[in-house]
């Protein structure tokens, strides 16, 4: 499990010997120090759930949940502790090759707050009806849709991107959830990519799903990179009403996640929680694995006025079994929930 970062202790500045700030300052300080003990305590006994999990691979299947992280990872009440409201859902992309039916059971089974739908060539995929039933019955909502915008969704919904976008959003509208995904066209979709920057813009102005676009990536094959997205694959280059960073594409485009967070401001509005190691692959890796500040955006995030959702979009499909996928799965629910706590800072005066 990865290591807890240092909790943030009082203001350096210290004010005078035995005045009430110096005082207020203490308190904080060892609030801080407790909470960090606690976090710490925690890692511990998930860690340890989730070897336990993983052990189980060679057994028989199973129907109760390896690890369900909001039974297990509970930190003590504490008053200087703060755990936003943020829901944490799993794209059913993170299951793949499995089909979007097992991806609501899993997350229902360990927990998740929700599902991104991502839209592609599973036919439960694209049938609303089919994902109202899922979600009734497995007794969790849809928070996001990822619109079809893939080399391999180029057939779903229609061959018409604005087509998809519009279908997006009227599946979103139907199933309650507040958000569509949707990647920046790729540089051979000319007409779309000409009045793409205008068109989300305008949809975005006729509903109350937010369009959030997403960070993209260069192309790269050895030495040569070649740039597949248009505008680009760097989204805060355009004025766009919403964002959604996936850190993995931060890592595979090699820039400065946090620094990308800083320059869409207060339009973040969805993440895609995932690690990478910098390489050319897109490697949506378990938060922890890799190089990104998976820990330090979440910890940012619940000291912010942040009001979206972190959605977990991360590869299984090494696992060498079903048993693995759901050890996994459980694993980066723990790291997300474990990161989202974080003491309250100091206010100064």
């Amino acid at each position: 499990m990865p290591t807890v970062p240092t909790v943030p202790t009082a203001p350096t500045a210290p004010p005078a010997p035995g005045a009430p700030g110096e005082q207020a300052a203490g308190r904080v300080a060892k609030a801080a120090r407790s909470v960090k003990a606690a976090k710490s305590a925690q890692v511990k006994k998930v860690a340890k759930a989730v070897k336990t999990a993983r052990t189980a691979r060679k057994a028989p299947a199973r129907r109760d949940p390896l690890l369900r992280t909001t039974d297990r990872l509970v930190l003590p009440p504490h008053p200087q502790l703060h755990v936003p409201d943020t829901k944490v859902a799993l794209s059913t992309a993170s299951v793949y090759p499995a089909n979007t039916a097992i991806a609501f059971e899993l997350a229902s089974r360990l927990g998740y707050d929700g599902v991104e739908v991502m839209v592609w060539n599973d036919p439960v995929s694209q049938d609303v009806e089919a994902l109202r039933r899922l979600s009734d019955m497995h007794r969790i909502p849809i928070l996001a849709v990822h619109a079809p915008c893939l080399l391999i969704t180029q057939r779903v919904w229609s061959t018409d991107p604005w087509t998809k976008l519009v279908r997006a959003r009227a599946a979103a509208e139907k199933l309650g959830a507040d958000t569509v995904v949707v990647h920046p066209p790729f540089r051979w979709q000319r007409q779309y990519a000409r009045d793409f920057v205008e068109g989300i813009a305008r949809m975005a102005g006729e509903t109350q799903v937010r369009f959030a676009v997403e960070n993209m990536y260069p192309w790269r094959y050895r030495d040569r990179e070649m740039l597949a997205y248009a505008p680009g694959w760097d989204v805060t280059d355009e004025d766009y009403r919403h964002f959604t960073i996936d850190l993995s594409h931060a890592a595979t485009s090699r820039i400065d996640a946090l620094g990308m967070v800083d320059r869409m401001d207060g339009r973040l509005a969805h993440v895609h929680l995932a690690d990478g190691s910098g390489s050319g692959k897109d490697e949506h890796l378990i938060p922890g694995r890799g190089k990104q500040p998976c820990a330090e955006l979440l910890e940012r995030l619940a000291r912010s006025s942040f009001d979206g959702h972190v959605v977990l979009e991360v590869n299984t499909r090494r696992s060498a079994s079903p048993a693995e996928r759901e050890a996994d799965l459980a694993e980066a629910l723990a790291f997300t929930r474990l990161h989202l706590a974080t003491p309250h800072r100091p206010k100064r005066p």
